[in-house]
């Protein structure tokens, strides 16, 4: 029974294994049947569903990147007026600047000749009182000399024992100092 039972196996083996089932010439009008219907629902699925949002995914991002770039090229433009309205306004403040350092330039010059007026009448002040006293002093000096002077030569003249009057004395020393 055990060799019925191997070739029972066998022969049924060999009928149901022909070999590969794709390869099998009876079933290929069945696979060919069943590939054009899943190529069909394939081409319905991808044409109807996928394909649409994958064309709008790809019309929203183009259209971004359209809105960007002109942005960007908007931006570019608002930037370029920027600078040149900074670079107008810093041409601007450097001229108000000079504007503003030449008065203070004149207004310093101004007071600068003001206080050198100012000082220059003080000193010519200073000067004439100076040369005021001055003169005051040789004057007093001068007068101090003569009275020097004369009691000087009336001791002298005294000492040499000659009587002098005061009128003589005053005469001849104010004749010798005027030379």
């Amino acid at each position: 029974m055990a060799t019925e039972t191997q070739e029972a196996a066998g022969q049924a083996a060999e009928a149901a294994a022909p070999g590969m089932p794709q390869l099998d010439f009876s079933t290929y009008s069945n696979q060919i049947f069943w590939l054009l219907v899943t190529l069909v629902a394939l081409y319905f699925i991808l044409s109807r569903i996928a394909l649409p949002r994958i064309a709008a995914v790809l019309a929203e991002r183009k259209g971004a990147i359209s809105n960007d770039i002109a942005a960007a090229e908007d931006l570019k433009t608002k930037a370029a007026e920027a600078e040149e309205a900074y670079n107008k306004a810093l041409a601007e403040a450097r001229a108000e600047a000079s504007r503003i350092v030449a008065e203070a330039k004149a207004e310093i010059k101004q007071d600068l000749d003001a206080a050198i007026k100012e000082a220059d009448t003080e000193i010519a002040a200073m000067s004439a009182e100076g040369e005021k006293k001055i003169a005051e002093i040789q004057a007093n000096a001068t007068e101090s000399v003569k009275e020097v002077a004369k009691d000087t030569a009336k001791e002298v003249v005294a000492a040499l024992g000659a009587d002098v009057d005061a009128r003589t004395v005053t005469a001849a020393v104010n004749t010798r100092l005027k030379g």
